[in-house]
């Protein structure tokens, strides 16, 4: 196991110690760091960031949706597991500040930017 793996397994740990996550939902994101097939039901009612990559003619590049009560671990998970994410001009926005704003019950459209170099466009917002 990689140590950024047993990082993140450690960091789903101290969320369930602190009570951020639920056992299920630690569970879950330990089977999909090891690899496992999993099938997460949110709740009906939980707020999801969501990040949206697209060209600049509006061509879908990247579409990830993370449970707030996960973002910390989604966003790094989202990563891992799917490389455009690395690639799609993410790099110039401050996802710990983005976390952060979260977690203090920030809703609505985070981040909306056009990169003309990359020619993408990136939209963060909760809903």
């Amino acid at each position: 196991m990689s140590k950024n793996v047993s990082e993140e397994r450690m960091q789903i740990l101290e969320m369930v110690e602190k009570g951020k996550l639920t056992t299920a939902e630690a569970t879950e994101l330990l089977d999909a760091l090891e690899g496992n097939e999993v099938e997460i039901t949110p709740k009906t009612d939980a707020k999801w960031l969501k990040i949206r990559v697209q060209t600049m003619d509006d061509n879908p590049k990247v579409n990830v949706n993370i449970p707030i009560s996960l973002v910390e671990v989604g966003l790094k998970l989202a990563k891992k597991f799917d490389p455009k994410l690395e690639d799609a001009a993410l790099d110039q926005i401050d996802l710990d500040e983005i976390i952060e704003a979260v977690k203090n019950g920030a809703e609505g459209k985070l981040v909306d930017v056009e990169d003309e170099e990359n020619q993408t466009k990136v939209q963060i917002y909760v809903e």
